[in-house]
């Protein structure tokens, strides 16, 4: 029988290496070796102990896998392609239940049941429940999608999360030809986010405190970039984008930060009746002191956005084969860690020095 390992969260910021046997898949499941997966900002605050259900839990939910067993009835992904022992493919990383309040209103992205496999310990069978792993088990009816050929490990790792979820937001909120995006904050997420606006015709502006993400910024579709250095106040950034829009405002404002103060931000650089997603902020009980009227007088649009509908990973992939070659995706992780120095790269994406830090059991 073959082991694999798992990191699992054993208290705050503190984790260890579990060793299991890889269990052989049931009907309708798929049993993979990770081959590459990315630390997310949502694994940071995972790590912290700020998800209250994912304690006690494995890590890791950005990754793409190689296909090592088909359980009965396998035999195409989610899309009807055939899949086979050595496919490459990247799994939906939550579940959908089609029998929860939310799902019977076709709001799949916010399934109650979602987190159901990924929150119980991995000392219970079948183990393999995350990606910061050797192995990760799809469990039946869980979305799951192949890689094609020409898309190499590094660009597609992220597809499962940021990029698709970016996809989703945009679709949800609406961004149109010739209108302005402004994206608070150039990591994983905001990169993606730029690069899916500039295909739809939109002028991007990105905001970030760190020099290397912002000329990353550029080469996936940033139009201007406002560095935090130069622009160290709000007020200095609403400012500067007031001159870039002739004073009107952001037609569209992303919040990806993860940094409560950026959803206050977001508010007075939104243009009247503008529209604000707030994306990066999860900690439930972090909060803000803002002024409500300001929303009333400006008219603005707020949408938060969790997760994304599960099909929108395979726009993803087909995404990323249409404009790899237009967006240094690679670039994303310039930095990787075998799975042994998992804290360390948890470190690493905390410090916001690179878009992406990658794990490579």
């Amino acid at each position: 029988m073959t082991t694999g390992q798992i990191a699992t969260l054993v208290g705050p910021a503190t984790l260890e290496l579990q060793e299991y046997d890889v269990p052989e898949p049931g009907p309708g499941a798929v049993v993979l070796r990770v081959r590459r997966a990315n630390v997310c900002g949502t694994d940071v605050h995972q790590w912290h102990y700020e998800s209250l259900l994912l304690r006690d839990a494995g890590l890791g939910h950005e990754f793409v896998g190689e296909v090592v067993a088909l359980g009965e009835g396998v035999t195409t992904d989610f899309a009807g392609q055939p899949v086979a022992v050595g496919d490459r493919v990247v799994p939906v990383y939550y579940l959908t239940c089609h029998r929860c309040p939310p799902c019977l209103r076709s709001e799949f992205n916010l399934c109650q049941n979602g987190l159901a496999e990924w929150k119980i310990k991995p000392e219970i069978p079948p183990h393999f429940r995350s990606g910061f792993a050797t192995h990760y088990y799809v469990f039946p009816g869980q979305y799951f999608y192949k890689v094609p050929d020409e898309v190499d490990d590094a660009t597609v790792a992220g597809a499962n999360c940021g990029l698709a979820q970016m996809l989703f937001v945009i679709d949800q909120v609406g961004i149109e030809p010739g209108e302005t995006l402004v994206v608070l904050g150039a990591g994983g997420l905001g990169l993606y986010a730029a690069a899916v606006a500039h295909e739809r015709g939109a002028r991007v502006i990105a905001v970030d405190g760190v020099q290397e993400r912002l000329e990353l910024a550029e080469r996936f579709g940033a139009n201007e970039t406002i560095s935090l250095a130069d622009h160290p106040e709000p007020a200095d950034r609403v400012a500067r984008v007031q001159e870039l829009t002739d004073g009107v405002g952001a037609d569209m404002v992303l919040e990806v930060t993860g940094v409560p103060a950026s959803f206050v931000e977001a508010i007075d650089l939104a243009r009247v009746n503008g529209r604000i997603a707030s994306v990066g902020n999860l900690n439930a009980e972090a909060s803000v002191t803002m002024t409500p009227g300001i929303l009333t007088r400006k008219s603005v649009h707020v949408q938060g956005v969790l997760r994304y509908h599960p099909w929108y990973l395979q726009k993803a992939i087909r995404f990323l084969a249409r404009r790899q070659h237009l967006h240094p995706f690679e670039a994303f992780t310039d930095r990787s860690y075998p799975l042994a120095e998992v804290t360390d790269a948890l470190k690493a994406g905390e410090s916001r020095s690179v878009a992406r830090v990658a794990i490579v059991p």
